[in-house]
């Protein structure tokens, strides 16, 4: 998916890029958060009240008063270059991360604004003797990339240290290749929400769902009152992969979604074949789409997103399905997000909710002790909190205070993504290769986008996906 949010890359969201690029953020199973949140919390608590300033080692520490959880070292004259493909808002705000690093090292940090593919980009920096110290990578197979190709370097103890405090065990796996921790997952995105328009629910009497049979009721409560219930962006073909990666993990289940993510299981599997009928119970009724599967498959996600808070008592639709980045979109109307749109993690359809993620990590390039302590600093709940509180930003890192979301509507989201823990799953096509699971008009974008035409054919869409998905697995595209 992060392949695809490149597209529509809002300033506020670089984990999508790509033609999805409109959605990475990618990232994030919203299982029953109270127990959790209530954990989170304390430890956040306990972090910011217990840092310590200085070390006997002259380690310093910010002196903004903000209570800070990791000591880092003095780096006065050392310096940093710092490459992402982050623009606007989101560039803004992690120069204000990086610039309370500056504040308690003594180092100097620059910004580098990268070209995307950042894998391209690096690749000419690198060949030409300049790669940054530290790179931001949107998905799990550009990091092995950076590994295979011998940019990358692992991790100091420091950084490795603060992961294991701050991160579940499934986000340390996904920076690691070869056993070997690479990667700080400094950003996150939750794929796994249904937003819905607040006066659309009010007047039909519509409850936020929990699980897909509740989802399917309020639907019908929804074009009851007079209003179609599901906007859906089918002009691009990832957020059909959003979908059914979402129904896919809730009712198969974490192991089967990690090997269908290989190839290990074929697109023919029982499985695949359940999760496809599941979703035609919502793509195969025409009345329950905005303009139909036609309608749908001409309409772009933005779009899909805009309608849904747009014409007053009568959008076009009740509810849109997508990430937390489609918050940016609904700024694009007079919607305030948390009255007039609200949001609900995308319901159970087996037996736990899905938390499909996307993220960025942070990766060393250059390494140095400069390198490592920003790798360590990014891995802290200090750097995250700062980012949180500026808005348009999720972290998977469990000790940042919920509280530090600016409001409630991103406080659920953060929630929902923490109390996942290990049970989250990275967006399935951003881990296939791209010919198959990245590349307009081909491979499973095409296929489910045929199958939203005809969701009847569940037989005839899992061939099609199995010969796609075995043409492109086999060649590495």
């Amino acid at each position: 998916m992060d392949r695809a949010l490149r597209t529509h890359r809002s300033p506020n969201h670089s984990t999508h890029r790509s033609p999805r690029a409109a959605r990475n953020r990618r990232s994030p199973r919203a299982v029953q958060a109270a127990a959790a949140v209530f954990v989170v919390g304390a430890l956040a608590l306990t972090a910011c009240g217990g840092g310590k300033d200085k070390n006997d080692n002259g380690g310093t520490s910010s002196p903004s008063g903000s209570g800070d959880t990791v000591t880092l070292p003095k780096l006065d004259g050392a310096s940093l270059e710092v490459a992402a493909v982050w623009t606007g808002d989101e560039q803004k705000n992690f120069k204000k991360v990086l610039a309370e690093f500056e504040k308690r090292t003594g180092a100097k940090v620059t910004f580098v604004a990268a070209q995307d593919p950042i894998i391209n980009f690096l690749g000419s920096k690198i060949a030409g003797g300049q790669p940054p110290d530290v790179a931001l990578l949107p998905q799990p197979g550009a990091i092995k990339q950076a590994v295979d190709k011998k940019w990358a370097k692992p991790l100091g103890p420091e950084a490795l240290a603060e992961l294991a405090k701050n991160y579940s065990q499934g986000w340390q796996d996904i920076g690691k290749v070869g056993g070997k921790q690479y990667g700080v997952y400094y950003k996150a995105a939750n794929k796994s929400l249904i937003w819905y328009n607040a006066k659309v629910f009010e007047n039909a009497g519509a409850k936020e769902p929990g699980t897909w049979q509740d989802l399917l009721t309020t639907a019908q409560t929804v074009y009851d009152s007079g209003v179609t219930p599901f906007s859906i962006g089918g002009a691009d073909g990832w957020t059909l992969t959003d979908w059914f990666e979402n129904v896919y993990l809730s009712q198969a289940g974490p192991e089967k979604y990690d090997q269908l993510s290989q190839h290990k299981i074929k697109w023919t599997d029982p499985s695949v074949k359940q999760a496809l009928t599941t979703l035609a119970g919502i793509w195969g009724k025409k009345n329950y789409i905005a303009g139909g599967a036609k309608g749908a498959l001409q309409t772009e996600f933005p779009g899909s997103v805009t309608q849904t808070f747009t014409g007053g008592d009568q959008p076009k639709a009740g509810m849109v399905f997508e990430g937390d980045f489609a918050q940016v979109n609904i700024g694009e109307t007079k919607a305030q997000v948390g009255t007039d749109a609200k949001v609900f993690p995308f319901p159970a359809v087996g037996g736990t909710a899905p938390v499909v993620s996307g993220g960025d990590a942070a990766v060393i390039l250059k390494d140095s002790k400069a390198a490592q302590a920003l790798a360590t600093f990014l891995a802290s709940p200090d750097a995250a909190t700062i980012q949180a509180k500026l808005g348009g930003y999720l972290s998977p890192n469990k000790n940042v205070p919920n509280s530090a979301y600016p409001n409630p509507v991103q406080q659920k989201i953060a929630k929902s993504l923490i109390a996942s823990g290990d049970d989250f799953r990275f967006d399935m096509s951003d881990q296939a290769p791209q010919a198959f699971g990245g590349t307009p008009g081909k491979g499973e974008w095409k296929d489910l986008q045929d199958f939203l035409k005809n969701p009847t054919d569940v037989a005839g869409t899992q061939a099609t996906l199995e010969k796609d998905a075995a043409a492109a697995y086999g060649s590495g595209s």
